[in-house]
């Protein structure tokens, strides 16, 4: 099953990773991991559904202290100084530093990302919201992502690159306004691959945008898809998204491969739908996201990423803590400790 914007899809007909069938015909849900693993799903019957699991499901998360990094503190830092080491040489302007969070599941075989999706609408409202429930195929994603990658309409297709954090307006810097505009550069580079020229256009710039517990500077990029174009063509322009590599993006992601010690997954990947017969589609960019590892041993474990961009003005520690705020309240959602305002624990 999957679910994205109030709408609930079941009746699987095809899986495939040919990004060529989201031009055939159907409704699809996607998944695009970090590192190019594409799953495509066809559904047969989709259809306006009420909040809540599809099913009586309830959430059952890791314990809180459970959670463990792929980088700790001391790691994450040096790897920031690292990047720094980098841009002094001249060979990246920033680049996108992430770590991937772990925990055991106390009831793996009960474990469903459709409950959760749940309790993150409750808790954690987010534009892009969403899940995709394959486990046949070894995708089980929840997201709450507040960044859009692509949202295509006929030929218009736009992106809403994210760069600059903070928990509120006053907290962002110079530096995440100069971050924000480096990537709108390499997004509207990107989408000039596939789009007419001169159709690309930046229409918001470094908007501060609320989303529960802090706040994001968002740009919009937008541009008209050339007619011999079409997803596969927009993947292979855009893909990882720039917002989560880096400038220059090449340079971007050998650094990365370098620095992580686990690989990201659907993670800063894509993950949402297309509409094939109406020639729509929005994907996110795959940002506050949980899923579920079923190969980890000994036993199933859930994941989730959080990370930041690092350019020369970056302290280390500001960075580690911006990891930290991006993730402490999706972490205590999935583990049953968030404490709503004028709530109880739950």
């Amino acid at each position: 099953m999957a679910r994205f914007g109030g709408l609930l899809a079941t009746d699987l007909r095809d899986v495939t990773r040919d990004p060529a069938a989201l031009e055939s015909t159907g409704w699809w849900a996607v998944v695009a991991d970090f590192e190019g693993r594409l799953t495509c799903a066809r559904f047969g019957d989709v259809r306006p559904a009420p909040p809540g699991p599809a099913g009586s499901a309830r959430w059952r998360g890791p314990a809180a202290g459970d959670w463990t990094s792929s980088l700790d503190r001391a790691a994450y830092t040096a790897g920031v100084r690292r990047i720094r080491e980098h841009i002094a040489a001249g060979e990246v302007y920033q680049a996108n530093l992430c770590r991937v969070l772990s925990a055991p599941l106390p009831e793996p075989a009960e474990a469903d990302v459709d409950a959760l999706t749940a309790l993150l609408a409750r808790d954690n409202p987010a534009p892009y919201a969403g899940c995709i429930r394959l486990p046949a195929h070894g995708v089980e994603v929840a997201t709450a992502s507040p960044e859009l990658y692509l949202r295509r309409t006929g030929r218009t297709v736009e992106s809403g690159p994210i760069k600059g954090t903070g928990r509120t307006a006053a907290d962002l810097l110079e530096k995440d306004h100069a971050e924000n505009v480096m990537i709108v550069d390499l997004v509207r580079n990107d989408l000039g691959r596939v789009c007419t020229t001169g159709s690309v256009t930046v229409p918001a710039l470094c908007a501060v945008e609320p989303h529960p517990g802090l706040v994001h500077l968002v740009s919009t990029v937008r541009g008209r898809i050339a007619d011999s174009a079409g997803w596969a063509e927009l993947f292979s322009a855009t893909f990882p998204p720039g917002s989560v590599t880096g400038a220059p993006k090449e340079s971007a992601l050998q650094i990365i491969r370098a620095l992580e010690t686990a690989p990201r997954g659907p993670y800063c990947g894509g993950i949402g739908w297309v509409d094939a017969d109406r020639g729509t589609g929005q994907l996110a960019v795959g940002i506050r996201t949980f899923w579920i590892d079923r190969t980890a041993t000994p036993a199933p474990v859930l994941r989730f990423g959080t990370g930041a961009g690092i350019t020369w003005g970056s302290d280390p520690e500001r960075e580690w803590a911006e990891t930290e705020l991006k993730a402490s309240r999706l972490l205590a959602i999935a583990s049953g400790t968030h404490q709503p305002l004028g709530g109880t624990i739950r």
